[in-house]
């Protein structure tokens, strides 16, 4: 049962799958495996506060023209167990599942109808990879209307190079509220070009 004031909010936990998640996985991030324990609490603290939590993941076919045109290995090809959500953070009844077949999660889904079925306006959003398929959810939101928020302890890069141009284009782009872990708001604001003096 839910309860709480999160009922216009929703938790939105990306492409957490076995074929992204697990050691030796076709396409692993292993920056994901990090992650999984804070964001386990947040599904929990979402769950009791009342946010509807909803996985958005990858369901191939098993020849996916993105395969080839990308250079991506085979993942998260449905019906497969890789295109299963990771044990840890596996859904639970009142969750909603969404799949996708590309890099967007709105892109020909039912995303924005569920979200907009039940009223929700805020997101949050959650998983990997944070300069795919967060950056690209996130821009598709924020042009849809949505408040989204990305908070670093709960997203996962390829590089720490790409998870950083990743967090700085959805903040100062596409107006999305990132939280980011301690220090990192020094280190980016010191990385600006200073004003010179007149």
């Amino acid at each position: 049962m839910r309860t709480g004031s999160g009922g216009n909010a929703a938790l939105i936990v990306v492409d957490m799958l076995n074929d992204f998640v697990l050691p030796g996985a076709p396409l692993e991030v292993p920056e994901t495996r990090k992650i999984v324990p804070a964001l386990r609490r947040r599904i929990g603290r979402a769950r009791r506060g009342g946010e509807l939590v909803v996985y958005v993941c990858d369901a191939h076919r098993k020849k996916d023209p993105e395969f080839a045109r990308m250079g991506w290995p085979p993942h998260g090809v449905e019906g497969t167990p890789g295109a299963a959500v990771v044990s840890a953070l596996s859904p639970e009844p009142g969750d909603v599942m969404v799949e996708k077949k590309t890099y967007f999660g709105f892109h020909k889904t039912a995303l924005d109808a569920v979200l907009r079925g039940k009223g929700i306006r805020k997101l949050t959003l959650a998983g990997c990879v944070t300069n795919i398929c967060i950056l690209y959810i996130s821009a598709e939101a924020a042009i849809r209307g949505y408040d989204v928020t990305v908070d670093e302890r709960f997203v996962a890069g390829l590089s720490p190079e790409s998870h950083a141009f990743a967090l700085d284009q959805m903040e100062s782009v596409l107006g999305v509220r990132v939280i980011r872990r301690p220090g990192n708001a020094v280190r980016r604001r010191s990385s600006r070009p200073r004003r010179g003096r007149r």
